[in-house]
């Protein structure tokens, strides 16, 4: 049998003005991949199984009802899922020392 031509339709995002100054900044100064978080972006709005490399994980603490993935080493896309009303809030981009410490 053939797989499945159905797929729900991609989470509608919204961005923190956090993440678009975090975006610009990194984008500007070439220290990371912005195309792998883009990439990384792209696989949590398309409802995509996230693969282990990402080590997509909830947080806790101040952070719960957020997620965290790493898109390179220590370069994090820090988001959360709002399953209601199908949304993913993009919220900050950076280091562990720059976005929890």
């Amino acid at each position: 049998m053939g797989s499945s031509k159905r797929t729900p339709l991609p989470y509608r995002t919204d961005r923190t003005r956090n993440f678009e100054k975090a975006w610009k900044r990194y984008n500007k100064s070439g220290r990371y991949d912005m195309q792998a978080a883009a990439v990384a972006m792209n696989l949590v709005t398309n409802r995509n199984s996230v693969p282990a490399e990402y080590r997509d994980h909830e947080l806790t603490g101040e952070w719960a009802g957020f997620r965290e993935l790493h898109i390179g080493g220590d370069f994090l896309l820090v988001y959360r899922v709002d399953e209601k009303n199908e949304i993913i809030y993009f919220t900050d981009l950076g280091t562990h020392a720059e976005l929890f410490e």
